[in-house]
């Protein structure tokens, strides 16, 4: 497949000068970044928003082995090129789509423009690697569902990679796609310029947008097998940070990099980890968390993009309470869905947010415009607060007494959530503990209000 690089004549304003590529041993990001009055507000609604739509979907949901399969098999780029002439999402309808995201309880939708195949899913005038010229589908999907977002009041966010295993001027090469066979050499200034020629078309085609989710830093970077080392390529964060908040202002920037949130960057997320946690080897230190919005994100079973043999579906204890922990650390959950070829997202997807909906029905005042609580989460229970009200939920089903130690706030009762009945509790010098003994525990968890003086 042929890919293009005249930049089209919509784009007088894009600067398209070449840079020199310079090394760097850390991140350069927009400076002196001061955020607007309307991405302050954006980040205010972020951060009160707590759940959204993860969507990885491209022509790899063809092969039903997750997003990587161009790399984990080392397909070629020209085996890999034929795959979108068998992509025909005939299936897909962004109403439907939008109406399940609702009814989850979900406020916005974060889906893959284009990933690290390089393939874009939407109407690219710098490149004919597209779902529209590309595909016998033909159609923008992009568009569609914008449209769809639009009129239901759901934010749209796109995940743009960074990294791409097609284009020559991906060069130098990152860490990943070693073994595809078929890449050639190129300019990186020409690559750069690439990227901000269709983040322009995502920032000027499509109305406006949450944000855009930057992924694929961490393949320029050394990695001794703990820690990511120095940067190979200058990223020109500055040019990029800057183009977004210039074309949309209240578009939040975020970058998957694992580190520090640097200048140009208006949220932080959280990779398969809580804030601060680090169960998979390149979770972001806790000394590294920064004070704008957080967001975990995590997949509904065990794989991001379209997997046909992933049997590792979660259940609905699983999925709420890691709603409730990221709620409880402060931060969004991003939960992710792979749709099939066919633009359909597979049924028990569908069912397990709708019963995370179901539950936010009951709960959502707990979740919803909150913020971390005055008690630090630990594997037994974490709190969320709004206003003079906190709400502890027990994860520890088996808890006869909850012992708090000391907290820095003066509490007027305590009582059960959903029934509103007084616990029993004793406080003294060395803390509170709450009498749980002829508590009904919920199996998923049980939510404590405490009303504060």
């Amino acid at each position: 497949m042929r890919t293009l690089f005249s930049l089209p004549s919509f784009l007088p304003a894009l600067a398209v000068t070449l840079f020199t590529l310079t090394s760097s041993t850390a991140l350069q990001g927009q400076q002196g970044y001061q955020p607007s009055p309307e991405n302050l507000e954006a980040r205010a609604w972020f951060q009160e928003a707590r759940f959204g739509l993860f969507v990885h979907w491209g022509v790899y949901s063809i092969l039903g082995d997750g997003e990587w399969v161009m790399n984990n098999q080392n397909i070629s780029k020209s085996e890999y090129e034929k795959l979108p002439q068998f992509f025909n999402p005939i299936a897909f309808d962004p109403n439907e789509w939008v109406a399940m995201v609702k009814r989850a309880g979900m406020k916005y939708i974060t889906i893959t423009s284009r990933h690290h195949d390089g393939f874009s899913m939407f109407d690219s005038k710098i490149t004919d690697y597209d779902i529209v010229d590309a595909s016998p589908y033909g159609k923008d999907i992009l568009k569609q569902l914008a449209a769809a977002c639009h009129r239901e009041g759901i934010k749209l966010f796109f995940y743009y990679s960074l990294l791409d295993w097609n284009r020559d001027d991906y060069y130098p090469r990152g860490r990943t796609g070693t073994g595809i066979t078929g890449r050639g050499t190129g300019e990186w200034e020409e690559y750069i310029a690439f990227m901000k020629a269709q983040l322009t078309e995502l920032l000027t085609n499509y109305g406006p947008i949450g944000g855009i989710w930057f992924d694929g830093d961490w393949d320029q970077k050394e990695w001794d097998g703990k820690h990511f080392g120095k940067l190979k390529v200058n990223w020109h964060y500055d040019e990029l940070y800057s183009l977004i908040h210039k074309l949309q202002p209240q578009a939040l920037v975020g970058n998957n990099h694992h580190l520090a949130v640097i200048e140009g960057e208006d949220f932080q997320m959280f990779e398969k980890d809580l804030p601060g946690k680090n169960t998979t080897g390149w979770g972001t230190p806790s000394d590294q968390i920064g004070s704008v919005p957080l967001e975990v994100c995590e997949t509904i079973n065990g794989s991001w993009g379209f997997n046909l043999q992933d049997r590792r579906h979660k259940s609905k204890k699983e999925l709420v309470q890691y709603l409730v922990k990221a709620a409880g650390y402060g931060s969004n959950l991003l939960l992710n869905v792979g749709p099939m070829p066919n633009g359909k997202i597979q049924e028990e997807h569908v069912q397990s947010l709708h019963e995370m909906g179901d539950w936010l029905k009951d709960y959502g005042k707990t979740i919803y415009a909150t913020q971390r609580g005055p008690i630090d989460p630990n594997d037994r229970f974490v709190t969320t607060q709004k206003g003079k009200t906190v709400y502890l939920h027990l994860i520890d089903e088996k808890a006869i007494y909850l012992h708090l130690d000391p907290v820095p706030v003066a509490i007027k009762s305590i009582r059960h959530f959903k029934t509103g009945k007084p616990l029993d509790y004793k406080k003294n010098d060395l803390g509170i503990t709450i009498d749980l003994s002829k508590v009904d525990k919920d199996p998923i968890t049980t939510v404590i209000q405490i009303d504060l003086l």
